[in-house]
């Protein structure tokens, strides 16, 4: 996006400088208007053609497709402008030079002036700003602009051949219960496990009640005999 906005001002100031270079003057005090469009195929002449019939013609029709190449996004139709201007650019320089025998920069006005400098500044800062411009994008986002983006749409939930995965990475992740029942708790019983020799475990409910052997009563009221058996 900021490159786009920054293409499409230079290549504005670029198609303006190209249209306002033809009314200051190009070569010895002339003003570029007034180089017929046909001086560049036939040869510079002294005569003074129309606006419309000048050398501003072409480098209004440059910056018309400049500006629709701005519109629209197109960047080789802003650098299909740039060289337009460049190209009648040297076109005149060339045609000017088999007519004067050389071009010469002078500081008193009688080479090449500002309007020349206008018209190939213009024509630079139009392939300029086609090369910073980033352009329409590629063909695929505007190709499939009627399709959905898929990057917009929610990952889809896992099915049931995967639940343990997890988008987008599909590593794995938390499972997925698919039973309506609670999951088995665990034995909270956190002793050592019983022995090899060990048996079932006890229940004191079932488990029959331990029995003690119990003392015969004495047979006399001060207890049995202890005297042993009497000689007499």
């Amino acid at each position: 996006m900021i490159r786009n906005v920054l293409g499409s001002i230079v290549a504005l100031l670029g198609a303006a400088a190209a249209v306002l270079s033809p009314f200051r003057d190009w070569y010895d005090g002339r003003l570029g208007r007034y180089y017929g469009v046909d001086d560049l195929f036939t040869g510079v002449t002294a005569a003074h053609p129309g606006v419309l019939g000048s050398i501003l013609l072409p480098f209004l029709f440059a910056a018309v497709l400049a500006v629709v190449g701005v519109v629209l996004r197109f960047r080789p139709l802003v650098a299909l402008a740039g060289v337009l201007v460049l190209g009648f650019t040297v076109l005149w320089m060339v045609r000017q030079g088999q007519a004067t025998g050389s071009l010469t920069v002078a500081g008193d006005g009688s080479g090449l002036q500002q309007g020349v400098a206008g018209a190939a500044g213009g024509g630079v800062l139009l392939l300029l700003g086609a090369a910073l411009m980033s352009g329409r994008g590629r063909a695929r986002d505007r190709g499939l602009a009627g399709r959905p983006d898929r990057r917009d749409q929610p990952y889809a939930a896992p099915g049931s051949a995967d639940p343990d995965t997890w988008p987008p990475t599909r590593e794995p992740g938390p499972s997925v219960q698919t039973s309506p029942w609670p999951e088995p708790e665990a034995d909270p019983y956190v002793g050592p496990a019983p022995g090899p020799s060990a048996g079932p475990p006890r229940d004191p409910d079932t488990e029959p009640t331990a029995t003690y052997p119990v003392q015969d009563r004495p047979d006399g009221p001060d207890g049995p005999d202890r005297s042993g058996p009497s000689g007499t």
